[in-house]
């Protein structure tokens, strides 16, 4: 669950500089969890992971593997997110 509480709290960081005091992500309900796994499929896809083609290779990597050990931490937590998520539904 590290990979996925320390992807939560980066995201909510970021939308309490731009939004406020808002936690948009949060596993503790199933609309919250449907929403954190649309998120990281979001990030997962090639033009937001790379950046449009900016990032090194090495951030890509990067990126991807913090995404995926994400997605798969809540997968445990609840399997029935992976249809949310194309590269594991």
């Amino acid at each position: 669950m590290r990979a996925l509480n320390a992807w939560i709290d980066h995201q909510n960081r970021w939308n309490n500089i731009f939004r406020g005091n808002t936690v948009v992500y949060e596993v503790q309900t199933a609309v919250g969890r449907k929403r954190v796994a649309e998120a990281i499929d979001a990030a997962l896809s090639p033009e937001i992971l790379t950046c449009d083609g900016e990032l090194s290779r090495t951030e890509v990597n990067r990126r991807y593997r913090e995404l995926t050990s994400a997605a798969r931490d809540l997968i445990k937590l609840d399997p029935s997110v992976a249809q949310f998520m194309y590269e594991f539904g």
